[in-house]
């Protein structure tokens, strides 16, 4: 009989302690830390107790230098839909473990049915469930109408040690595990769904992936916080992790990128979800540029950099007399130190003293900004607000503040301004070092520092 251990293992972080504790010092939750018995044996690939597995578990490794390693590179293939395709950085990479998570109902399991079917007319594909029955999963690729759907395997199963085998006999070279917290290895006495079950099943499935060759495309669940259910280690082992979410008016679905080993890790792309699966959004900038046809004041036009493209958003700020002693800085969408930043600046280099007033500032559409391009739109959308002077709606306004009021450059500004233009917009106040050459159809106002900034709003705005 094999030995055990006790580990104490916290369910929010992964983090083991030697000994049980009330709070987790890693992460500092309160009671969250478990108590798991595990048996001292080796992984499910290879080795004592690994069952079937141990017959596919490959030849021993051996030490190489670097320069002997044959470089090869593995064509991609396609998963079938081409936004998808775009923020795995070009399509799927054979051998690759790909983690998508997302809130429950937002559509992981139909975008997945959705691309097996393109997937499965050149490829033995399988799909595993570990959660829905067979049935239901056929009952949803039929209402999807999935192609191919004669060639998708399907079987429900959480032992890894099963599932590895099906591929072999099947020789599947795709795979869709449905979801990673229902997968079990047989070494493990913990429940399915703890944290070392996960990192486990993870471990297994991403070994043999690169032994063999095989893809797996894995649905991961999420926490209360919206982060991965399970250990960290599930991020660190994993080739791609991809977040489904919804906007504000729950009609549209973003993925993005949050690690990516074969591309860019900060692509996103967009899906209507209807009656008869997701949709792909190829121009998200209409999105969140529907706005009324009446111009308001404390509303701008930015443009953002996510992955390869530009993307156009609204920004909204509102200005209001505070009726507290201490104002309130609220931001949605928008970090809040550098809205903080932004008013000091106003208030320094512009003279727009802000000190008694509450501010609110809100990105349209539910997108959180990550960088810095939208500053001045920010600024400009404040003072618009706090002047009761509107900015037409066929202006756009982008660029960097620093804390001296100079207005600096943002990365492919060539291309956002086309994509503007594109968009119907006439008219751009943008920092003078991306006014390298005029473009068709669109009026430029360069500004080098705030005092320009404020003067080029006075002339457009209403």
């Amino acid at each position: 009989m094999a030995k055990t251990k006790r580990a104490y293992v916290c369910s929010d972080c992964g983090a083991d302690f030697p000994r049980w504790q009330g709070q987790c010092s890693a992460c500092a939750a309160w009671n969250t830390i478990t108590e798991f018995t595990i048996p001292k044996t080796k992984s499910a690939l290879g080795g004592a107790n690994g069952g079937a597995a141990s017959s596919y578990a490959g030849s021993s490794t051996k030490v190489q230098t670097l320069s002997d390693v044959e470089s090869k590179d593995l064509p991609r293939f396609s998963s079938g839909i081409s936004e998808l395709d775009r923020v795995l950085g070009g399509g799927i990479v054979p051998g690759s473990v790909l983690l998508l998570c997302g809130d429950p109902g937002a559509g992981k399991s139909t975008l997945l049915l959705q691309s097996i079917g393109a997937v499965a007319e050149s490829r033995q594909a399988l799909y595993v469930s570990g959660e829905e029955s067979i049935h239901q999963i056929s009952q949803r690729a039929k209402r999807l109408a999935t192609p191919n759907i004669d060639k998708i395997q399907v079987v429900a199963e959480t032992s890894v040690e099963q599932i590895l085998n099906h591929v072999v006999e099947q020789k599947v070279s795709f795979v869709i595990i449905d979801s990673i917290q229902t997968m079990t290895v047989a070494h493990n006495e913990s429940a399915a769904g703890s944290p070392s079950q996960v990192k486990e099943s993870a471990a297994a499935l991403t070994r043999f992936a690169k032994t063999e060759g095989v893809t797996f495309m894995i649905v991961g669940h999420i926490n209360k916080d919206s982060n991965v259910a399970g250990p960290m280690q599930l991020i660190h082992i994993v080739d791609g992790l991809f977040a489904l979410s919804s906007t504000s008016d729950e009609k549209f679905r973003v993925l993005r990128t949050s690690k990516n080993r074969f591309g860019a890790d900060s692509e996103s792309c967009f899906f209507a979800m209807t009656e008869t699966g997701m949709k792909q959004v190829k121009n998200p900038s209409a999105i969140f540029l529907s706005r009324s046809n009446k111009n308001h004041a404390g509303s701008v036009c930015t443009t953002l950099w996510e992955g390869t493209r530009p993307l156009l958003v609204e920004i909204q700020a509102l200005c209001n007399q505070s009726m507290t002693e201490v104002p309130r800085r609220l931001s949605v969408g928008y970090d809040s130190n550098r809205l903080a930043m932004s008013i000091a600046v106003l208030a320094r280099h512009g003279g727009v003293m802000l000190s008694d007033m509450d501010i609110f500032v809100n990105c349209v559409g539910g997108i959180r900004i990550e960088e810095t391009s939208a500053d001045l739109s920010v600024l400009l959308a404040i003072f618009s607000s706090f002047k009761n002077a509107p900015i037409p709606q066929d202006v756009l306004v982008f660029g960097e503040i620093g804390l001296n009021g100079d207005i600096r450059p943002s990365a492919n500004g060539v291309e956002r301004i086309r994509e503007a233009a594109k968009q119907g917009f006439t008219r751009a106040i943008i920092p003078k070092a991306n006014a390298s050459r005029p473009l068709p159809g669109i009026e430029i106002m360069a500004v080098e520092d705030l005092q320009e900034a404020l003067a080029a709003f006075e002339r457009v705005a209403v």
